[in-house]
């Protein structure tokens, strides 16, 4: 599996609920919990997983107006983890 974390997944819940050590990652559709704690223990050394929730969002119905007219379509189909750590901080602004 190339990339797990593809990107985190900065809303204003999961901004607060990193104050309780939470953090949301958009990942690989296909990734297991245990491949999810892999990746963060890799790209953040400093931090311990302790708890990793994960879910399926489904895709929605979605609709644009363009010059040719209305266009109907669907998002995708996406695999959000929220990673609760034991012990450490993960500074998702600094790393910009």
């Amino acid at each position: 599996m190339k990339d797990v974390l593809k990107q985190p997944y900065i809303t204003e819940k999961s901004t607060k609920d990193q104050f309780d050590g939470k953090y949301a990652f958009v990942v690989d559709k296909y990734a297991s919990k245990s491949d999810i704690k892999q990746a963060v223990e890799d790209r953040y050394p400093e931090v311990k997983v302790g708890k990793i929730n994960t879910m399926i969002m489904p895709s929605k119905p979605k609709g644009r107006f363009t010059r040719s007219g209305y266009v109907q379509g669907r998002s995708k189909v996406w695999k959000k983890a929220i990673v609760t750590l034991k012990e450490g901080e993960i500074d998702f602004f600094s790393e910009i």
